[in-house]
Formats: C-alpha cells, sequence, structure tokens
C-alpha cells in the first residue's frame, strides 16, 4: 500500500504567503518561508526574475530601506484552482497611501508549497518605468 503524503492547504498557505511580505524582519520572513516556498522558488515580476526566497526578503529590505515602512493589503479573497492561486494587492506606505497594486499568479507544488510567482502591476508607482504599456 503507498502512502499518501499530505498536502498543505492553499488558503493556509496563501495567508502565510501575506504574512511573509509583512514579516517586520528578515528573520521572520526567514521562519515564514522555511514552510511555505519549495526551492528553488521563482518570482517573475516587472522588475526581474528572482530566484529563492532569499532573494525575495533581500527585495523587501531593499524596498523597506528605500520608502520606510509598508504592507501587503488583500484587495479580495485569493482565487484558487487546481494548482494555481490568484491574489490581488496593494501595498500601503506607513501613513496608510498607497504606493501600487498587483496581482500575484502562484503556482503550487503537489505538497501545496508555493514554486512559482508571476507578480503583475495592475497600478504602477508613479513614474515607475516598467508601467504596462498597451501599446506593446
Amino acid at each position: 500500500m503507498t502512502q499518501r503524503s499530505e498536502s498543505l492547504d492553499q488558503g493556509e498557505v496563501l495567508q502565510h504567503y501575506i504574512e511573509f511580505w509583512n514579516a517586520e524582519t528578515p528573520e521572520l520572513q526567514r521562519s515564514v518561508a522555511g514552510s511555505i516556498f519549495h526551492e528553488p522558488l521563482e518570482y517573475h515580476a516587472p522588475v526581474g526574475v528572482l530566484t529563492g526566497a532569499e532573494s525575495l526578503i533581500e527585495f523587501r529590505t531593499q524596498f523597506i530601506d528605500h520608502m520606510g515602512s509598508a504592507s501587503l493589503v488583500v484587495r479580495r479573497t485569493p482565487e484558487t484552482h487546481h494548482d494555481r492561486a490568484r491574489l490581488l494587492w496593494e501595498i500601503q506606505l506607513a501613513g496608510g497611501e498607497s504606493f501600487a497594486s498587483g496581482t500575484d499568479v502562484i503556482a503550487f507544488t503537489t505538497d501545496g508549497r508555493i514554486c512559482s510567482i508571476s507578480s503583475f502591476l495592475d497600478r504602477a508607482p508613479e513614474h515607475f518605468p516598467h508601467q504596462h504599456d498597451p501599446e506593446d
């Protein structure tokens, strides 16, 4: 008889994904990352392609160092089907002002961990060089 491994709940993993982006320190991010990410994690965004949880931690650290405190806020309940999820988010700065909004398309492994994230900007920050151009 083959033993079936338990898969993580996608909804819970997505909650931890939000916690990852909102964790106040790289150490807290690492503790969350270890339970939800499959390495090598791939992150594709207009700013570039990052590989591995450590790259995402560094990306957030650089953002916070430049912009100050910020949080990722979910704009509506994430949608899931099969091994994919769509998460609509907004980045709010410390004063509550909106910095940007976007959509992450997240892929899960068979055990329920996140293996790939494709991030799209729905509303880019002002003067952002990678704004989507409908003419392209």
